[in-house]
């Protein structure tokens, strides 16, 4: 720094005010200061969603077992967030609804069995107000999620409870293969299930709302020769329908019954929370005659009654997150052009990250090597930068199979980045921020920020003439003093719509 332009400093320091004096070893007498020249120095900041999906049907992800104690359960909540910050993820999607129960507190909807082994039986505490709060803790979303129609998987084992829909309201739920689905066509279990999405999103601090791809349930095959499909049991509510006037199809029908509640969700959300934002994990292939040249395979338009290239065109969701869990060169499924082909049908341009197969990383013979997903992740930033993606599941990463979370931490996550703003769910960019720091132990600074109302900053830090990036959450961090002379940091919103920069130098 020049004298003249360190003078200007000294002298602007009065007006700006002083920031912070240090005095712990080696630190004493230095002084921050505004330096408002500095805020348009550092590159804009990163911006990726990197996801993980945590499942708890089957305790695939958490909790570990079922019937572990509330201090077990909660002790792995915390192991997973931590990786997960330490793996610079920045979204954890939680599976808090699996069939037709619940992992948190409800008066709706019984205790899930995933939790004690016994559905109905509390845990002893509210796991999902535990996981929003630490995560934000971290600098981490929240993402609820919902199984919309499924009753009862398949591994399950508990008796179920009273209060359970099947056993309260038994001509909304049917029996489909070895497992129970709420029937989308009865309009009473539609509302129900509405409900159930309302009073999370009210009574928790969620960042997301975001169902998979279960809607009605994948086909199932009789015992004949020619092992024909079997259509689910709903011709009661399809007779009312027919009774009642009805003229659509029964295929279309039953797609209705799904646009219904994606519709009412998405407006419910905008009307009630308009910063949470709604996301939806589909099948990961188009409508048959809507996909790239090449590209064979299952459709759910046809199957699952789920009409998603009309969710995109109708602006009913915030995000997508097609489910591509095939390798990059398996060409009826290739992973580039379903990619390219997602985004051609979103005229209204909301967010679509795909969903990575990286539990395909294991230790079968079939086990994919993580190049694959580290390729996948590389195609994603090259065709689509600034955008995201999420892993199924957060098991293949907290137990690091084959060094995939090593790989992802020194490679693509070595540098921390935002989840993507959300442009059109309006609000005002958050208000520049204050700054306070105070020297630490071990030669480090504590900064404090304040002046806003958001849950995270983003901090730009000049070490040794080179600008690096980071992120803090709540307002509160720890920085390294060795070489550190300059900081940038603003405000960043809920929907990741970043304020004004405000700049800092430190003055010997």
């Amino acid at each position: 720094m020049s004298a003249m332009s360190r003078r200007a400093l000294l002298a602007g320091a009065a007006s700006a005010g002083l920031v912070a004096c240090a005095t712990g070893p080696g630190l004493a007498g230095s002084r921050w200061v505004a330096a408002p020249e500095l805020a348009n120095l550092p590159p804009p900041a990163p911006r990726e969603f990197r996801a993980a999906w945590v499942a708890t049907v089957a305790n695939i992800d958490w909790p570990s077992r079922k019937g572990l104690s509330a201090a077990e359960q909660q002790a792995e909540v915390l192991a997973l967030l931590d990786q997960a910050a330490a793996l610079r993820l920045n979204a954890i999607i939680l599976q808090i609804r699996t069939s037709a129960d619940a992992l948190y507190e409800s008066a709706l909807e019984p205790w899930s069995e995933y939790l004690t082994g016994t559905q109905g039986l509390s845990p002893g505490y509210d796991p999902l107000a535990l996981w929003v709060t630490q995560a934000h803790r971290r600098g981490i979303e929240l993402h609820a999620w919902f199984n919309p129609f499924r009753a009862r998987q398949s591994s399950a084992t508990s008796a179920l409870a009273g209060k359970h829909l099947s056993q309260t309201q038994p001509d909304w739920v049917k029996r489909y293969g070895d497992q129970l689905w709420i029937d989308p066509g009865e309009p009473g279990a539609a509302a129900h299930t509405l409900a159930v999405f309302m009073d999370v999103l009210q009574r928790y601090d969620v960042d997301g709302i975001h169902i998979d791809d279960y809607f009605y349930p994948y086909p199932i095959n009789d015992s004949s020769p020619d092992k024909a499909e079997i259509d689910f049991p709903d011709q009661p509510s399809w007779q009312r329908y027919l009774d009642g006037g009805g003229m659509l199809t029964r295929a279309d029908w039953r797609r209705r019954n799904v646009d219904d509640l994606i519709e009412r969700l998405y407006r419910g959300i905008r009307q009630t929370k308009p910063w949470v934002r709604f996301g939806i994990s589909p099948f990961g292939l188009p409508r048959p005659d809507l996909r790239p040249p090449g590209i064979s395979g299952f459709s759910q338009y046809h199957k699952l009654y789920a009409d998603v290239e009309r969710w995109l065109a109708e602006g009913w969701l915030d995000y997508l997150v097609p489910q591509l869990y095939w390798p990059i060169a398996q060409r009826p499924q290739a992973f580039g052009p379903l990619l390219e082909a997602w985004h051609g049908l979103n005229p209204k341009g909301r967010h679509v990250w795909p969903g990575l197969f990286t539990s395909r990383i294991n230790d079968k013979p079939d086990s994919w090597q993580p190049d694959e997903v580290m390729n996948q992740i590389a195609l994603v930033r090259e065709q689509r930068p600034g955008t995201g993606h999420a892993h199924f599941s957060m098991v293949a990463l907290s137990q690091n199979r084959r060094g995939m979370a090593d790989a992802l931490k020194a490679g693509p996550y070595a540098e921390p980045a935002l989840v993507p703003a959300t442009p059109w769910l309006g609000a005002a960019a958050p208000a520049a921020p204050a700054l306070t720091l105070t020297s630490a132990p071990g030669g480090q600074w504590h900064i404090a920020v304040s002046g806003t109302a958001t849950q995270s900053h983003a901090l730009w830090l000049r070490q040794r003439g080179q600008w690096r990036f980071m992120t803090i959450a709540q307002g509160n961090g720890l920085l390294p003093a060795v070489g550190l002379d300059a900081i940038v940091v603003s405000a960043v919103d809920r929907i990741g719509k970043e304020g004004q920069r405000v700049g800092y130098t430190l003055l010997p």
